[in-house]
C-alpha cells in the first residue's frame, strides 16, 4: 500500500507529482474598516477654488465701506477686505475633509484553492493554500503491512 500526502518537506523518501484536473479558488468575505472622507477615501481633499476668499473680501469691503468717514472709511474698507479674504477661506475650506466616517467594507477574497488531481490513475482531491499550477508535487511514502 502506498500513502499520498502534499509534500511539506524535502526529507521524502520519494518525491512524485500528480496532474491537475481542477483547481477551483476558495472564497472566504473579509471586512476590514476604512476612513472615508466627503464620499472619498480619507487622505484626498479637493484645492480650494479662491472663490470663498474673494467674496469674502468683497463682502467685507463693502460692510467696511459702509463705516466711518474720509480716512476712517478706507481704512474700515482695508480691515474688511483682509478679513473677510480670510473668514470666506476658512468658510469655503470647511466643506472639504472635515466630514470623516469609518466604514466597514466587506471584500471577498482567495483563502485557498480546492485541487483534485490524478496520481498513478486514481483521482485524488484537497486543499491547497495556492494554485498549484498543472502539477502537484506529492510525497510517496510506502507503507509496509496494510
Amino acid at each position: 500500500m502506498i500513502a499520498l500526502g502534499v509534500c511539506a518537506s524535502v526529507s521524502a523518501q520519494s518525491e512524485e507529482y500528480g496532474r491537475v484536473i481542477s483547481s477551483s479558488p476558495i472564497m472566504q468575505p473579509v471586512s476590514r474598516q476604512q476612513q472615508v472622507c466627503n464620499g472619498s477615501q480619507a487622505g484626498y481633499s479637493a484645492p480650494k477654488s479662491g472663490a470663498g476668499a474673494i467674496m469674502g473680501a468683497i463682502a467685507g469691503a463693502a460692510i467696511g465701506n459702509s463705516i466711518g468717514k474720509g480716512n476712517g472709511r478706507a481704512l474700515a474698507t482695508g480691515i474688511g477686505i483682509i478679513g473677510g479674504a480670510a473668514m470666506g477661506d476658512q468658510i469655503e475650506g470647511q466643506g472639504q475633509g472635515s466630514q470623516c466616517a469609518v466604514q466597514t467594507i466587506t471584500e471577498n477574497q482567495i483563502v485557498g484553492y480546492f485541487v483534485r488531481y490524478e496520481y498513478n490513475g486514481k483521482q485524488y482531491s484537497g486543499q491547497f493554500s495556492s494554485d498549484p499550477g498543472q502539477y502537484v508535487r506529492l510525497q510517496v511514502v510506502p507503507m509496509n503491512g496494510r
